[in-house]
């Protein structure tokens, strides 16, 4: 199912990871929390999609190095393409995942209303370990070695993240 197919779908639950460009962290854990989603076999009940607060990116490639570090744990990245946020989302997600507060913010302002303002949350959040940390470090004008160190975070918070809702949408 595409996202834009799931965004019209009311019986699946929809989320958005959003960084700043949509080349590093949000599309490492569009994979990530994809990969866990086909693992439970709930891609016919969630939806995931990722993307960036700023335009610079928009229809560009994950960064490279996003997608090294994927691909040497076992995802696949290759297929990415970077789009920017469009607040017109917020009526048809569920949940609104930022990756620093900066983000969180940006999003925050762009909601009209309370209720779209509450969607948006912290990817460290949904870690009791992680949250003090509050931010996810943005690896792009970093090494490797970063990367890698980033998607380790991402991949538990995204575990933390998918206990979290899949037993209300089992």
């Amino acid at each position: 199912m595409t996202f834009e197919r799931a965004l019209s779908d009311s019986t699946t639950f929809k989320v958005c990871f959003v960084c700043t460009g949509n080349i590093c962290r949000s599309p490492m854990a569009e994979v990530v929390f994809t990969h866990l989603v086909a693992q439970a076999g709930l891609g016919h009940r969630i939806a995931v999609t990722s993307a960036g607060t700023g335009d610079w990116h928009v229809g560009e490639p994950a960064d490279d190095r996003t997608i090294t570090a994927l691909a040497a744990r076992g995802y696949n990245g290759s297929g990415h393409r970077a789009r920017q946020f469009d607040p017109a989302w917020f009526g048809k997600l569920d949940l609104i995942v930022a990756f620093d507060r900066g983000q969180e913010r940006i999003l925050r302002s762009w909601a009209q209303n309370n209720q779209d303002g509450s969607k948006v949350q912290t990817m460290l959040s949904f870690d009791s370990d992680l949250a003090p940390l509050f931010d996810v470090p943005d690896p792009y004008y970093s090494d490797a070695a970063l990367f890698d160190h980033v998607l380790g975070i991402v991949e538990r918070a995204c575990g933390s993240l998918f206990r979290q809702i899949t037993p209300g949408i089992n």
